[in-house]
């Protein structure tokens, strides 16, 4: 199972990387994947801890993947990398081992601490397909025109019907992102 999150990790210079994740949970630690070359990955091999955020603002997952990385952080307790400011709760990690692989290593990180800061409600429909169009976004490179497209009409509907101004926003920036690649990857046109 698959948990979608958002990572804060830090470099060995102190700066800060936000970004979307999915995690796994095995054995007793959460694993990190991700791809090689990416600077989450560099960030947890330099520094060797992490911050894993849930969070019901579907805003946060989108504006990482469409250049809105500014958002508010907050000192952890036990690790020296900042959690999610507005995170419902946090996990702070530290590396225990790295299984390497060429394309996605897999960062096993031991729990060091764990808070609730509010409640989970769920997510609604429009929360879901934002999410599930932050994966989109995020998998452009790889997906042919006609997936793309199929997939941004199916995640639509849920839109259309469920979604509150926050979801509204956080699906104009993805939406905007996807004809931003569409219209470079047309022929004939982009740079």
């Amino acid at each position: 199972m698959i948990f979608e999150t958002i990572v804060v990790t830090r470099s060995a210079a102190g700066e800060k990387h936000i970004t979307p994740l999915g995690i796994r949970e095995q054995d007793g630690l959460t694993v990190l994947a991700p791809f090689r070359p990416s600077t989450t990955l560099d960030n947890l091999l330099a520094t060797r801890c992490a911050t894993v955020n849930f969070t019901d603002d579907v805003r946060v997952f989108a504006g990482c993947l469409t250049g809105r990385r500014a958002w508010p952080l907050t000192a952890s307790e036990q690790v020296g990398t900042p959690r999610l400011d507005g995170a419902l709760t946090h996990r702070e990690l530290e590396v225990v081992r790295v299984e390497d692989d060429e394309l996605r290593p897999r960062v096993f990180c031991r729990v060091v601490a764990q808070r609730s800061h509010a409640p989970f409600r769920g997510f609604n429909r429009a929360q879901a397909a934002v999410i599930e169009a932050a994966i989109l976004v995020s998998r452009l490179h790889m997906l042919s025109p006609d997936k793309i497209d199929a997939e941004r009409e199916y995640l639509r509907i849920a839109i259309d019907k469920t979604a509150g101004p926050a979801e509204r926003e956080a699906w104009g920036w993805l939406m905007d992102r996807i004809d931003r690649h569409r219209g470079a990857s047309m022929p004939g046109e982009g740079a």
